[in-house]
């Protein structure tokens, strides 16, 4: 099958809406909707527990969804299982090789399940090992390789056929600088052939890099989304920052900008360690009517300055979490979402 049999609903690969999956009595997905572009890459972010990767086992038939109604790639997730499996790519937060195998072995038997003919597997399998830096390890049993090894060929594996839309879910988990940015590339490559890719990281940097727009999700809901400039205007295009002569006057000045109304959605906060009071701005409108009224309510004011938001700060702002430098903490019960309570349940085709 190629990607031209693949029918299209207007232009978006990946259509959500009103998602929910219950784990006993939490809502691990709470009415989840959203939309992935054709031939873009959609970042999905969020702090632990989230639902991200509950989200992506729902959209790779892994899990059932409670309610809701999903389609990928034009096929419907609880209705057409087995099309949809046959066009999805999926690297989840763990390698999942099978160790006894060489890496060439592996990938050569995914291209088969795929019903990639025996020639056209083994020309991917070594495109794919060359890709990922494997191919003086081909022949080598997958248990031999180190773990960033085996991420890497969990990754080859999961685009071997060329899917057309690929769930990557924290892809660089534990990957050096380099097979990372080897991997960033590989994305890269494959967006630009046509493919579409929901991504779940908390990377900023990789969210920055690869995603077209963004998604941030929390507590099973989307809180916020767009292009990374329109998440980071929507809590303030600079951050102004004012540093009272008195220290002791940051929570008085903080909650002063607060009670005018001239903060943004992330609200003025006063940074002790810094000595600084933090407001979200939009405009130099906003700006000079800040530090306006602090003059008025006789503030003392010893330095100004201005700066660009970072997406931490922007995931800080929307989550009241501050983002991860690293990967989600895991445990047995199953990836980030540690409220998990049974276990995966096959969607029947």
């Amino acid at each position: 099958m190629t990607r031209n049999d693949i029918p299209r609903r207007g232009g978006n690969a990946v259509e959500v809406r009103g998602l929910v999956k219950h784990f006993g009595a939490t809502k691990a997905l709470d009415g989840v909707d959203l939309d992935v572009r054709e031939g873009t890459v959609l970042g999905v972010l969020g702090p632990n527990g989230a639902g991200k990767t509950t989200l992506v086992r729902c959209l790779s038939t892994l899990l059932r969804p409670d309610a809701g109604s999903a389609r990928v790639a034009g096929y419907d997730v609880l209705t057409q299982p087995r099309q949809l499996r046959r066009v999805i790519g999926l690297t989840g937060q763990y390698a999942s090789v099978d160790e006894k195998l060489s890496g060439v072995e592996n990938l050569y038997m995914i291209g088969r399940l795929l019903d990639l003919s025996r020639k056209d597997a083994r020309r991917r399998a070594g495109e794919m090992l060359e890709r990922f830096s494997l191919t003086e390890a081909a022949k080598r049993p997958a248990m031999q390789y180190s773990g960033g090894m085996r991420r890497r060929l969990d990754l080859a594996a999961s685009m071997i056929g060329q899917p057309s839309v690929l769930y990557l879910d924290e892809p660089t988990t534990g990957l050096d600088p380099r097979t990372r940015n080897e991997v960033w590339t590989e994305v890269q490559r494959m967006v630009a052939e046509g493919a579409t890719v929901l991504l779940t990281t908390q990377y900023m940097e990789e969210a920055e890099q690869l995603a077209d727009e963004l998604t941030v999700v929390d507590r099973g809901r989307v809180i916020a989304g767009g292009r990374v400039d329109e998440l980071k205007a929507k809590v303030g295009g600079r951050t102004l920052q004012i540093r009272p002569a008195d220290r002791a006057e940051l929570a008085r000045m903080a909650e002063a900008v607060e009670l005018a109304g001239l903060a943004g959605i992330a609200g003025a906060t006063a940074d002790e360690a810094e000595g600084v009071v933090n407001v979200p701005i939009v405009s130099d409108e906003q700006l000079t009517a800040v530090v306006g009224l602090l003059g008025e309510r006789g503030f003392a004011i010893s330095g100004i300055s201005t700066h660009l938001p970072s997406l931490d700060e922007v995931f800080l702002a929307v989550t009241g979490k501050k983002a991860s430098t690293g990967a989600e903490p895991t445990d047995a019960t199953g990836g980030d979402d540690t409220i998990r309570t049974d276990a995966p349940q096959e969607v029947a085709a």
